[in-house]
């Protein structure tokens, strides 16, 4: 294949505007999660509702997954991400001006929607324009970005959704998509700058069987699952809520605390990508971390310290054991052929994201049915032995995705044939 050589700095650009448009798409995913007492208000619906209003995001993100991956493969990133994002700003200021919960719906599955080109279409550039050795950490690093989106998704967030309400700072996302789309289409090489041996395949359609009638993709996809379902469905929307009713924190001290989870992934995400790639190894990492976000958020829904500064060491705690997750990205690509990386990760990424998708409505189908019919101000609220059964959902995936890293096979971090 020929190929026009990229720059060094070009490649930068392109990977570090990628990763501010995950770092938005995480804005947007964890937004509802300091904003539950003005949308049950203004919707009139209870916790199942809310569920299924924020994890709209999720079914359409998770299912457009495979199509990303299939169309980064053929078309690459740049023309893909800049038009997505500029769907987004459309998307956003639909669910701004939403009247009715069906309107609002449809906002943030196309919000969903949009964004879910932001992770593929990254580490698509980190294939492209980067050396091999460097893409575990690459891929840490996007994670931890996200994870600084997160971050902002809550308090400071929360702070803006108290001085101009939660319409108002959907109006402010659509400006910084309009911003983000322009800014990406200008800057992230073409694809015909690709630097790659490997042939483009013409058919999607062969990619996706040979990715998924590999069980090692499946293994991936479910400790993917369990380690990002406590993410999404309890920091991703129902921590803050739990914090505030349960244990009195003010709703901006919730979202401080839950911030934690973010910043631990965060701030491990590049460190255990960079260390799986210095050991030449993958499962040692994926097991460790695992086993900790286990074990750590267990003892938060079933034992949680009245200290503040015990909780937020163990939601902190959760977070850096869940960001072992960032391994398995390395490892589903690894143990498919090169060819269709691309379409594997979003099959991956598919599962990742439906984890949101499944957990966040069914925590809140869980708290309704045990609901004893209390409200405040309009909202609902539930008792800590309703929040503990429902979120104790989340110990069972995280138990699978343990069994799961004992499953996978090693790649040693190398290209299985």
């Amino acid at each position: 294949m020929t190929a026009i050589t990229v720059t060094r700095r070009s490649a930068i650009i392109g990977f570090t505007l990628g990763t501010l448009f995950f770092c938005y798409a995480f804005i947007q995913r964890v937004s509802p999660s300091v904003m539950t007492n003005e949308l049950m208000r203004d919707f009139a619906v209870g916790g199942a509702a809310l569920g299924s209003l924020s994890a709209f995001y999720f079914y359409a993100y998770a299912s457009i997954q495979l199509p990303v991956g299939m169309l980064t493969d053929r078309f690459g990133p740049r023309k893909l991400m800049s038009v997505a994002a500029a769907l987004c700003a459309v998307a956003s200021l639909g669910f701004a001006f939403s009247d009715s919960l069906i309107t609002a719906s449809l906002g943030r599955a196309l919000i969903g929607g949009t964004v879910a080109f932001a992770f593929v279409g990254t580490l698509a550039i980190a294939g492209y324009w980067f050396k091999p050795a460097q893409y575990a950490m690459l891929a840490g690093i996007l994670q931890a970005v996200g994870m600084g989106g997160a971050i902002f998704g809550q308090a400071p967030l929360r702070q803006l959704v108290e001085s101009i309400g939660w319409r108002g700072t959907m109006l402010v996302l659509a400006v910084v998509a309009l911003l983000l789309s322009v800014l990406l289409f200008l800057l992230v090489p073409h694809r015909s700058q690709v630097q790659t041996s490997v042939e483009p395949r013409n058919s999607g359609l062969k990619g996706l069987k040979s990715v998924a009638s590999n069980g090692q993709t499946w293994l991936c996809a479910v400790i993917g699952f369990g380690t990002a379902a406590t993410m999404l469905g309890f920091a991703g929307l129902w921590a803050v809520p739990w914090l505030s009713s349960v244990h009195g924190y003010s709703i901006a001290e919730a979202a401080g605390i839950t911030s934690m989870l973010f910043l631990g992934w965060a701030l491990f995400s590049p460190l255990v990508g960079w260390a799986s790639d210095r050991m030449g190894r993958r499962n040692p990492i994926l097991i460790v971390g695992v086993l900790i976000e286990l074990i750590a958020f267990a003892i938060i829904i079933f034992f949680t310290p009245t200290s503040t500064a015990m909780l937020m060491a163990l939601i902190f705690i959760t977070g850096m054991g869940g960001c072992s997750m960032t391994v398995c990205f390395s490892s589903v690509r690894e143990h498919n052929d090169i060819a269709y990386s691309s379409t594997s990760l979003g099959l991956m990424n598919m599962c990742i994201v439906g984890s949101g998708a499944v957990m966040q409505p069914l925590i809140g189908w869980l708290l309704d049915v045990n609901w004893a019919g209390v409200t405040a101000d309009g909202a609902r609220i539930y008792s800590a032995t309703t929040y503990t059964t429902a979120l104790s959902s989340l110990l069972v995936v995280n138990a699978v995705a343990f069994v799961g890293t004992l499953l996978l096979r090693e790649t040693w971090c190398k290209q299985v044939e």
